[in-house]
């Protein structure tokens, strides 16, 4: 028997139960994780919420790091003993110990500690295939990203500087906004006291941007159509303030033929290749010392309604984590 966090029916973070479950041994295919550390990521209340449904009962979570203790027949990714850590799936990250499928697992270099691995592999392989898939920053560009001192905000910041973009982030405080400053940002928008549309074409002399990352959602999709470039991208890949409304596609063209996509962490590390060449790329701009993840908030894992009720409140920044 092991514990973790289940939910029986969707709703606010009351809905969350710290129960003891039964965990068989690994399935072919699969191996047994106990877990070190588990990342808190936004979509973890979209499970919750019933915005992204469940077969119910449920687990939630979609990150974690800890060490292989058993593994399923066929396994060749992992043996027991090896340090790893993965991201997007499938959920039940919310665990003391759990089993996943071997290939979603990525070994961890022995430079990331599990804390780290587990504050970063959702939201750093985020900003991984954003920046180096959905659409590829060249040195020159000016990108904008919103939530900018959030968890894949500070990450995302950081790289796009490193890759030689000119980096402006939005920000809902005075104190977040010197966060993102010190994480790559060229300039800082404080979109609770300024237009950030405005500032954004006095930023780029009336141009505009090729790209907008919006994590953020209903509150920032209009305004960020408006800062972009002809044939810019929006891409919209969260939605922290809602989901964005149905959009009319002839307002693409109006506005200069742009191009809009939903990505997913699961659409682009499908295949396993896709998953360990993000990975590799992830781990090494670590490693080069161009993005730092620093752990702002940890909470015990039982208290992980409170985690999501600050998450929600807009009461964290950066990266948090739960620790079994």
């Amino acid at each position: 028997m092991t514990h973790a966090i289940r939910i029986h029916q969707t709703g606010g973070p009351d809905v969350l139960r710290w129960e003891e479950v039964e965990l068989p041994a690994p399935a072919p295919g699969e191996a047994t994780v106990r877990h070190h550390a588990v990342g808190l990521n936004f979509i973890d209340t979209y499970h919750r919420s019933g915005l992204y449904p469940l077969p119910l009962p449920a687990g939630l979570g979609l990150e974690g790091a800890g060490v292989i203790e058993a593994v399923g027949e066929g396994v060749s990714e992992v043996k027991v003993g090896d340090r790893v850590a993965y991201a997007g799936g499938p959920v039940g990250a919310y665990a003391e110990v759990r089993n996943i499928p071997a290939h979603r697992l990525l070994k961890l270099p022995d430079s990331i500690t599990f804390e780290t691995a587990a504050a970063m592999m959702l939201q750093g392989l985020t900003a991984a295939y954003l920046l180096r898939r959905t659409y590829r920053v060249q040195a020159g560009d000016s990108v904008l990203i919103h939530a900018a001192a959030g968890g894949v905000g500070l990450i995302a910041c950081q790289w796009a500087k490193a890759l030689g973009a000119t980096v402006i982030g939005t920000v809902g405080s005075a104190a977040k906004g010197e966060l993102a400053r010190a994480h790559g940002c060229d300039h800082v928008i404080n979109y609770s006291s300024e237009n950030f549309t405005q500032r954004v074409r006095e930023i780029t002399g009336g141009e505009g941007v090729p790209v907008v990352y919006d994590g953020v959602g209903k509150d920032t999709f209009m305004g960020s159509l408006d800062c972009l470039r002809p044939q810019g991208m929006m891409v919209s890949y969260g939605n922290a303030s809602g989901p964005v409304p149905p959009v009319d596609l002839l307002l693409l063209s109006q506005k200069g033929s742009l191009f809009i996509t939903r990505p997913t962490l699961m659409s682009y590390t499908a295949k396993r290749e896709d998953l360990l060449a993000l990975g590799a790329e992830l781990f090494a701009v670590l490693a080069s010392g161009q993005v730092k993840v620093e752990v702002n908030q940890r909470y015990a894992l039982k208290d992980a309604a409170q985690a999501q009720r600050d998450l929600e409140a807009r009461k964290t920044t950066g990266s948090t984590i739960l620790l079994p």
